[in-house]
């Protein structure tokens, strides 16, 4: 259930967000309701997206997984599209719930999945944190580490705000554990 309207946007953000995202989704028009910050937080998924050094694909195996942790419906239909486009595999995808005993992932796949997970989860601890830095610098791994705390944030503002799929992706049926 919605429970917080989908709002109109400034004109200014209007012409930012179509610019970004063509039509803005329906998380972007539940978070309109507070103007100043829907605008601070396009900017910064805008840089988290297209402004980061990390393979996209590996950003979006990280986002799913944590879609999955928080059985968040909404933002795994919404990735799933952009994982695809970034080359994750359908193998990967179909097994990213198990993806510690898969052979679909590389080690540093895993250590970046570990790290998203931790990092979802609200604790990194010495050993996951000594594996990822075995395959990332400094920079990749708190840009890593980032993108796992802000979509793990996103997860939790479509559940608090109660965002509804858009129409064109009602159907969809994602495998969350």
């Amino acid at each position: 259930m919605q429970r917080v309207p989908l709002a109109d946007f400034e004109p200014q953000l209007k012409k930012r967000l179509e610019e970004l995202w063509g039509t803005p989704p329906n998380l972007y028009k539940a978070l309109a309701n507070h103007p100043q910050l829907v605008a601070a937080w396009t900017e910064f998924s805008k840089t988290l997206r297209h402004d980061t050094r990390t393979p996209r694909a590996l950003r979006e195996l990280v986002i799913l997984r944590g879609a999955q942790l928080q059985r968040s419906e909404y933002e795994w239909a919404q990735h799933l599209p952009m994982a695809r486009k970034a080359g994750v595999s359908e193998e990967q995808i179909a097994s990213l719930a198990s993806w510690w005993t898969s052979p679909r992932f590389d080690v540093r796949e895993k250590a970046a999945l570990a790290l998203g997970e931790a990092v979802t989860r609200g604790h990194v601890d010495d050993a996951v944190h000594a594996e990822a830095k075995r395959h990332f610098n400094d920079h990749d791994y708190v840009e890593l580490a980032l993108v796992a705390a802000f979509y793990a944030m996103v997860g939790r503002m479509l559940d608090a705000m109660g965002v509804q799929l858009e129409p064109d992706v009602r159907d969809y049926s994602p495998r969350l554990p």
